[in-house]
């Protein structure tokens, strides 16, 4: 008997431990260049597509809207997106990469709206995951 609940006991302990590893999901932005990391950011905040901000954002990302000098991290700034599935926004948007250096790049994204204009430095850096954006600035010149 004594046996018997070692071997299921044992049995149970793999079960969840194999488990665990078929939990953990793959990065798909993995792969991606700057480039395309900010084209997926402009999808998230001017067309509502959230399926990739849990890949998108470094975990120490912060947020800062210079009009309200208000400053959010990952998990405020990812759950403003979320609540915004689906909703576009009725602007033209162009982006550039202003710079990028080894690990590190810079971007400027910006949005023209009929009666004001949205700016957002787009701050990334590359790591053993792929290149995540660490830090966004908006301005509105």
């Amino acid at each position: 008997m004594k046996k018997v609940l070692t071997t299921i006991a044992i049995t149970m302990i793999l079960f969840v431990s194999f488990g665990s590893f078929a939990a953990e999901k793959l990065d798909p932005l993995k792969d991606y260049n700057s480039k395309s990391i900010v084209h997926v950011y402009l999808e998230a905040t001017t067309l509502g597509s959230i399926g990739m901000n849990k890949f998108l954002f470094a975990d120490d990302f912060e947020y800062h809207n210079t009009a309200s000098n208000k400053r959010f991290g990952k998990k405020e700034y990812t759950s403003f997106l979320n609540k915004h599935k689906g909703l576009k926004f009725n602007c033209e948007t162009d982006y550039e990469i202003l710079d990028e250096s080894g690990q590190a790049c810079v971007a400027k994204a910006t949005m023209k709206f009929s009666n004001f204009t949205r700016v957002d430095y787009i701050t990334l850096n590359h790591s053993k995951e792929g290149w995540k954006i660490s830090k966004v600035v908006t301005t509105y010149p």
